[in-house]
């Protein structure tokens, strides 16, 4: 009788382990897994998401200094900063004391534009039906119009080795362009409308990093980065043309909503050209061709900029500011602006945090580490990390400085994890094959 009845007992526990194991087996065979993962990696996102909310997590520095900030700014959110705007040169990291000028400020007679350009010559390309390949797609379309016939998927290999790759970065397309293609690029920020115009109408493309609204994988409308080939414009309807591999070609963009987006990134662009061209596109830069005048431009844009607007304005004024004083070398006065940034973004609603910030530019990393400020490192790239809720967490930049602050505080089993983790994501990434070698590490 006893054993009679552990048979059924039996076989209700090794027929559902036999039907998992041959699931699992089907689910790794290519043309299943192919159809089924995306499925699986989607309601795990929904589940993480449901879970943690991203929106809700943030970063509040850990600095005497920058929490005193943070308290100020929190106790009224409403009202304008109070900090008066400077450009003051005097980093408190590595960098060296220099008052910093303008090289040059050569005088520029505009020449009249025309109402209205529409380039010819870009091959249109999309992004869809491959994760975040934004950035190759429209890489692809501007090298295009030189005649660098590139598919998506040879310059993603190029520029994101792995896929999964939340972001690419401008100087990283950049570089791409000039030791892959025999042409050249520039990589400028602060940049203005009429500036793009001017590009357009003397027959070059621009290439543009912003933000904008969009829907996510989730299903909510949230604020995410995107890659835009700019290709003409039109006065009379207020709008430029954009070869925007999410929506359409000749995607006619209103010019407040580029501006709106653009900010987002400090105004940030990209011209690719051919060598022998470089006298005319830095003739159209004017004194933007030196980067010290650009930057130090942007600075004082950025700071104009942080009394106007609402909540969302302000932080990616104050954002952009930490960003042009970053590159200006002030590290302390760009952790100051950073700090200030946090400070409104904790009050700006949920919905509408940029939460994706960091995914896409690094800076604030730079303005801690070079101030001593290795814990808040810590602290904002765990967060960082932890905003990712579908895939893995795979910003190699993050996973960079975090070992950095880790290397700095002595704790070295923990910077090599974090080094050898961005490897993984970013095969090749070389802040972090140099790191790991400094340690005595093999990559």
């Amino acid at each position: 009788m006893i054993r009679m009845r552990a048979r059924p007992v039996f076989r209700r526990i090794w027929i559902p382990l036999l039907l998992l194991g041959l699931g699992v087996l089907a689910y790794w065979i290519p043309p299943v897994h192919d159809r089924v993962a995306w499925r699986l990696e989607e309601l795990v996102g929904r589940i993480r998401y449901a879970l943690s909310p991203p929106e809700k997590m943030v970063f509040v520095p850990q600095d005497p200094v920058a929490a005193a900030v943070q308290l100020t700014l929190t106790q009224a959110p409403t009202a304008a900063p109070s900090v008066t705007p400077t450009l003051a040169f005097t980093p408190t990291g590595s960098a060296p004391e220099t008052t910093l000028e303008p090289t040059s400020t050569p005088t520029i007679t505009p020449t009249p534009l025309p109402a209205k350009v529409a380039l010819k010559g870009v091959k249109y390309q999309d992004q869809h039906g491959l994760e975040n390949f934004c950035a190759p797609a429209n890489l692809a379309m501007a090298l295009s119009y030189w005649g660098v016939n590139m598919d998506r998927l040879v310059v993603g290999k190029g520029i994101k080795p792995m896929r999964q790759d939340k972001n690419v970065m401008p100087y990283e397309m950049e570089d791409f362009v000039e030791t892959q293609t025999g042409l050249q690029a520039v990589v400028r920020v602060g940049g203005d409308l009429d500036l793009l115009k001017r590009f357009i109408a003397e027959g070059y493309p621009v290439l543009l990093e912003l933000g904008k609204y969009m829907k996510d994988l989730n299903g909510n409308v949230t604020w995410m980065g995107h890659y835009q080939v700019l290709t003409g414009y039109d006065e009379a309807k207020g709008v430029v043309i954009a070869q925007d591999s999410f929506f359409t070609p000749d995607y006619p963009v209103p010019y407040d909503e580029l501006i709106a987006g653009w900010r987002s990134f400090n105004y940030i662009y990209l011209v690719i050209y051919p060598p022998e061209q470089e006298t005319a596109v830095m003739a159209i830069l004017g004194t933007d061709t030196d980067e010290t005048a650009n930057n130090l431009a942007a600075a004082e844009r950025a700071s104009r900029e942080i009394y106007e607007g609402g909540l969302v304005d302000q932080y990616f004024a104050w954002f952009n500011r930490g960003t042009n004083l970053v590159r200006l070398q002030d590290f302390g006065g760009a952790a100051a602006a950073y700090d200030q940034a946090s400070a409104i973004y904790a009050t700006i609603p949920e919905k509408e945090r940029p939460y994706r910030m960091l995914w896409y530019q690094t800076g604030p990393y730079f303005a801690y580490y070079y101030t001593g400020r290795y814990y808040d490192i810590i602290s904002l790239a765990t967060l960082t990390l932890k905003t990712i809720t579908k895939g893995v967490a795979n910003l190699e930049e993050s996973y960079y400085w975090r070992a950095r602050a880790y290397e700095a505080l002595g704790d070295l089993p923990s910077a090599i994890d974090d080094l050898e983790t961005s490897l993984k994501y970013h095969p090749g990434f070389a802040p972090s094959v140099e790191a790991l070698t400094s340690l005595g590490v093999e990559p």
